[in-house]
């Protein structure tokens, strides 16, 4: 115990507080720059396993804000989840952790059952509205957090005691801002990840957590905090009265499909709505190349594809089979 004796010393943890932390199981989904972040705190406090799972690999431009990887890890494109658990192993032996390559998906819900609690470290509401709905099932806390530039927020998430993150967003955005369009500076990330870390010691040890959400603009030095009790709704299909989990079934989300004869994928959002063509537009001219628009639709050349996108969020992904790629391709210049 000596390793944690600072901690031990801050009263609301204390020795017994302690043993619990290395009891505990956290499941952290994304080993981006919130995931390791949170990772890293973690395995520092002693939190006897955590579960990284990332279907990503380390690169050059991931260097200046995710703080588990190193130039190496990059230049052999290592996956994440297999650097993060490297990594972290040389910063805690005595704990356990596992690196788990893939999309935290319907085939992989199984793996909660023993999880305590769950982080959010993704880029995208797809996965966002799935660990919901995961976590409203097998009723397991989560603390969501998202960063974007020098924005940021968190709020924690408890089954059958605040709403959910279906309450609090409903539908999913199709045209969001990512930190691959619009960037992002590493102290939001910092900021972000702390409120996530604290409020998962917080709920390890004594199974409270904040009902607050709180979000912030470091460069701006603006802060806000939002009390979201009320917005519970009792009609909600995730953790309402009759609840369904929407989320869990393989019809909801990015659908994809590959085109007969075409080195092409097909993505549709799940929910039909339709988008600002023009304000993606604007916002994508500086990054991608030979951008077109009509009223009907935009194109544009992206890394080594060609994207057409509609007013309805669907997408061609010309240029690939890959249905992994073409959906990370689509979060990254479509939207989060």
């Amino acid at each position: 115990m000596e390793r944690y004796s600072r901690q031990i010393l801050f009263s609301p943890i204390g020795e017994e507080g302690q043993k619990k932390l290395l009891k505990g199981h956290v499941l952290i989904v994304g080993a981006g720059a919130l995931g390791c972040a949170n990772a890293e705190m973690l395995a520092r406090a002693g939190i006897g396993k955590i579960t990284i799972i990332d279907r990503d690999y380390v690169d050059l431009t991931n260097l200046g804000r995710q703080q588990l990887y190193t130039e190496e890890d990059a230049k052999n494109k290592i996956p994440k989840a297999v650097a993060a658990q490297k990594h972290l192993q040389t910063i805690n032996s005595t704990i356990q952790i596992e690196g788990i390559v893939g999309d935290f998906s319907i085939e992989l819900e199984e793996m909660v059952k023993d999880v305590d609690l769950i982080i959010d470290g993704t880029d995208n509401f797809e996965t966002r509205f799935f660990i919901n709905d995961v976590a409203m099932k097998h009723g397991i806390p989560w603390i969501h957090g998202a960063v974007v530039r020098s924005y940021g927020m968190s709020v924690s998430i408890v089954p059958k005691q605040t709403p959910c993150y279906n309450c609090l967003l409903q539908v999913i955005p199709s045209d969001g801002m990512t930190c691959d369009t619009v960037g992002v500076i590493s102290p939001a990330v910092q900021i972000v990840a702390s409120y996530q870390t604290a409020e998962s010691l917080k709920y390890l040890v004594s199974g409270e957590v904040s009902k607050q959400l709180v979000s912030f603009d470091v460069w701006k030095r603006e802060h806000s905090i939002i009390d979201v009790s009320s917005l519970k709704r009792e009609d909600c299909p995730s953790c309402g009265n009759n609840p369904t989990h929407p989320y869990l079934t393989l019809e909801t989300g990015l659908k994809t499909a590959v085109l007969c004869g075409r080195n092409t994928v097909q993505i549709r959002p799940h929910q039909k709505q339709q988008i600002s063509l023009d304000h993606i537009s604007k916002r994508l001219q500086p990054l991608v190349q030979n951008l077109k628009a009509n009223p009907y639709l935009i194109s544009f050349q992206a890394e080594d594809v060609q994207i057409v996108l509609f007013q309805d969020g669907r997408a061609l992904i010309h240029g690939t089979r890959e249905e992994e790629k073409a959906k990370r391709i689509y979060h990254r210049y479509v939207g989060a």
